[in-house]
């Protein structure tokens, strides 16, 4: 594993730690470590939620300019590539994800959260895309993960702007799941990460692969995903003990091995 990304597992619960002082730029190393991360924790078993944190101070502040300022073409063609690869793999985890968010989450940053399923921020925390500022725009997923989010106007003039967002705004429009007080943001994070990594791991990662998978096409493909994912539980352990623990001791009392 690499050095810019730890990995914790505690109770079923992951923590992937950003670790790139002072404000965890997206260089490409850690874009690298960060992939690594993900396929790491997406393949263990003990491993059932999953928190991304960048620490108590910041949670990202975007891609590392310092690399870019000078790169061509021929290579931010390839450089993209990877970066949004490396974010993908995170939004790819079939685990619950929550981004616990301190400081500021801009341009890569955000993008980076927008991979989670869930974002808790701290109260005084800053959110944005200011890549319009540089002459740029969004290459990690900003413009399709945002819109598809908080919907397409709100996320054009964030966009276009390359306004900050504060916590309350960010609740407001649908961008952050929950604001707490910003010396509570990882313990929030981690007891909902905590509250799903109770539950079934393999039915949970076929309800966030019908969603994810179902918003990118159609109605009719995306009930047959549904369905598919759906009946293809009852060959699971875990259907089976879910089902009899609710016909003999109500809902909500099962304990699931993730078979």
């Amino acid at each position: 594993m690499g050095e810019l990304v730890k990995v914790e597992i505690d109770d079923a619960v992951a923590t992937l730690r950003l670790d790139r002082p002072p404000v965890n730029a997206l260089s490409g190393a850690l874009q690298a470590d960060l992939a690594d991360a993900a396929a790491r924790v997406a393949a263990d078993a003990t491993a059932r939620a999953v928190v991304l944190y960048g620490g108590a101070k910041v949670f990202a502040a975007g891609a590392d300019i310092k690399e870019m300022a000078d790169t061509s073409y021929v290579r931010m063609s390839a450089d993209s590539a990877r970066l949004q690869a490396s974010l993908s793999a995170v939004a790819r985890i079939g685990k619950p994800v929550i981004a616990a968010i301190t400081g500021y989450a801009l341009g890569g940053g955000l993008e980076l959260a927008l991979c989670a399923d869930f974002r808790v921020l701290g109260a005084s925390a800053r959110v944005g895309q200011p890549e319009i500022l540089l002459g740029l725009i969004p290459g990690a997923g900003g413009t399709q993960r945002l819109p598809r989010l908080i919907g397409p106007a709100k996320a054009k003039d964030l966009i276009f702007s390359g306004r900050f967002v504060g916590a309350d705004e960010a609740l407001a429009i649908g961008l952050a799941d929950h604001v707490v007080p910003d010396g509570e943001v990882y313990q929030a994070a981690r007891e909902l990460a905590a509250r799903y990594a109770a539950g079934p791991p393999i039915a949970l990662a076929a309800a966030k692969h019908a969603i994810d998978a179902g918003l990118g096409t159609d109605l009719d493909t995306g009930l047959e995903i549904e369905r598919l994912g759906f009946a293809g539980l009852f060959a699971t352990e875990d259907a089976r003990t879910g089902m009899h623990s609710f016909l003999e001791n109500g809902p909500g009392k099962a304990t699931f091995s993730g078979t």
